[in-house]
């Protein structure tokens, strides 16, 4: 899959599954999604918990910021490189610098470090998608 293939208001996370996934087809039940990493496809049902990435947001200073704000911060702030999960994660310290990068303005108290985590974890496998592009220019 190429980033070409992949907008953010089409990427679900299912509770209860690792990783991100495409939405293929939304107009009939069940649901089709498509596993970034894999390309697999399976149906996604009705009792499913769906998140799209495009309704989430973090919790800041001045309000909630949109998920692809942050996503797009930490594009800017690592460029081409891909940063290592294990790094991110090995402490408190580097995942508040981690998410210091993405969003200066978060409040701390309302963050958590699971938070930080997901975060992580979700920016990686879309950057190892190829996706570079996480603000949606016509919005």
């Amino acid at each position: 899959m190429t980033a070409v293939d992949l907008k953010l208001k089409d990427i679900i996370a299912i509770s209860g599954k690792p990783g991100l996934y495409k939405l293929v087809n939304a107009t009939k039940m069940p649901f089709t999604a498509m596993d970034i990493r894999t390309g697999k496809k399976f149906p996604v049902f009705p009792k499913d918990k769906v998140s799209f990435l495009r309704d989430i947001s973090m919790y800041a200073e001045n309000g909630d910021t949109p998920l692809a704000v942050v996503l797009q911060n930490l594009h800017e702030a690592f460029g081409d490189t891909i940063p290592d999960e294990s790094e991110i994660t090995k402490s408190h310290e580097s995942l508040r610098g981690f998410m210091g990068a993405a969003l200066p303005e978060y409040d701390e108290e309302r963050v958590h470090d699971s938070d930080i985590k997901k975060l992580a974890k979700w920016y990686i496998l879309l950057r190892k998608a190829g996706m570079v592009l996480f603000v949606d220019e016509e919005a």
